[in-house]
């Protein structure tokens, strides 16, 4: 039986590296994008290889729409170097961030981030497809933020929110093939997401931990171990959901 492959996008570093480590454990090739940092990927692939499984990294701006047809047919090339046609799970995990308030937040700050949060999973997800097996998986990132406000988030939220809509479209849409899609929504991480915002800055570190019930900030290995664990066959009845991983935040 042939291994199952995931496409994670910004899989190089924060909770897509995490991500995509947990899903190498779990027997899983891989495929995954990265923005700008080559040794970080590099650095990923070896890290897949030393443990028996295969890897391979692009570099792609999930916001630049046009350049997602070059990515499939790159994606198709590296299937059939591995024998094989069609890949089983798709994480769209690439974001960047925005803190700016609803007075002050320019169009060319909010088209920037639509066009990775929204546009960009629309379009990568549906320029994918054709090479997804039937009963594949789909794992869109939300955040915290799309269900409760911190002011300064309003473009970022938003943009979230909208996943999380497109993700039950994507569910009931692809229910036929048996495809199911679930949004994943984590609350403040210590990654170098936002300029490692919540990991190197004290007071929004301890500001996180007061609101939060389990009374610190997440870490990457709360959330790349549950998204592995979502796409696995032991959750396939779980569908069109979106599922908080924050340990309690603003509860």
């Amino acid at each position: 039986m042939a291994n199952k492959i995931a496409i994670i996008t910004g899989g190089s570093r924060g909770l897509g590296r995490n991500t995509a480590i947990n899903l190498l454990k779990r027997g899983v090739d891989l495929l995954f994008t990265y923005r700008a940092n080559q040794k970080e990927a590099e650095s990923l692939v070896r890290e897949a290889e030393s443990m028996g499984r295969k890897a391979a990294a692009f570099p792609l701006d999930t916001g630049e729409i046009h350049r997602f047809d070059g990515f499939a047919a790159e994606v198709r090339k590296t299937l059939a170097d591995w024998g094989v046609e069609r890949f089983d799970y798709l994480v769209n995990n690439a974001g960047n961030s925005l803190h700016a308030s609803l007075a002050e937040t320019t169009e060319a700050q909010f088209d920037a981030v639509f066009s990775v949060h929204v546009k960009g999973v629309y379009f990568l997800t549906q320029k994918l497809l054709p090479l997804m097996n039937d009963g594949g998986r789909i794992v869109n990132i939300s955040s915290g933020l799309a269900r409760f406000a911190l002011p300064g988030s309003s473009a970022y939220g938003a943009a979230k929110g909208a996943v999380e809509v497109l993700t039950r479209y994507m569910a009931k849409e692809l229910g036929p093939r048996r495809i199911t899609a679930n949004a994943v929504a984590p609350g403040a991480i210590e990654t170098d997401f936002s300029g490692g915002m919540v990991r190197d800055n004290p007071e929004a570190n301890k500001m996180v931990a007061g609101f939060t019930a389990l009374g610190r900030a997440g870490v990457p290995d709360d959330i790349g171990p549950m998204i592995a664990a979502l796409l696995s066959d032991e959750n396939r009845w779980v569908n069109g959901q979106r599922i908080e991983v924050s340990g309690g935040m603003a509860l």
